[in-house]
């Protein structure tokens, strides 16, 4: 990817301190990064830091994004319930690439209690690094967008 995009981050509290691996990585990248919260391991409800994460990337405000809970599937759903928000809950390197060559995801969903800060940093890199491939897949993507 040669240009730098802007980069929403969000978590609940099980995944803070993945959160804050990745959002470090991401400056060190040089992404302007964009963190929702959660701003610490207190226990908070996911859908109050997703909810407005998801809304700036519906609106195009954030061209992608990374959101992060204990399992990664409360987030996820939170996030795919706004339009524009193709989350992609992702545990290997290959699904964070077919997510956006065939998807064209632009929020990558993690599990923190399932993924090491490794493992986190390859998905990542994949996720930032991958272009959507276009042709077959564009008018699936058209087909998933009739629903907005």
């Amino acid at each position: 990817m040669s240009e730098k995009l802007k980069i929403g981050i969000g978590s609940d509290h099980a995944g803070y301190i993945l959160k804050e691996f990745i959002k470090k990585q991401l400056v060190i990248k040089g992404f302007e990064v964009e963190d929702f919260g959660c701003y610490s391991e207190e226990s908070i409800d996911y859908p109050d830091i997703i909810h407005p994460l998801a809304l700036s990337v519906d609106k195009g405000l954030i061209p992608r994004a990374i959101i992060i809970c204990g399992s990664g599937i409360g987030v996820s759903i939170v996030a795919n319930k706004y339009n524009g928000v193709r989350a992609a809950l992702c545990c290997d390197t290959e699904r964070a690439r077919l997510s956006r060559q065939h998807n064209d995801a632009n929020v990558l969903a993690l599990g923190a209690r399932f993924t090491t800060q490794e493992q986190a940093l390859e998905m990542l890199n994949v996720f930032l690094e991958t272009e959507f491939e276009g042709g077959r897949h564009t008018r699936r993507v058209e087909k998933i967008k009739r629903a907005e």
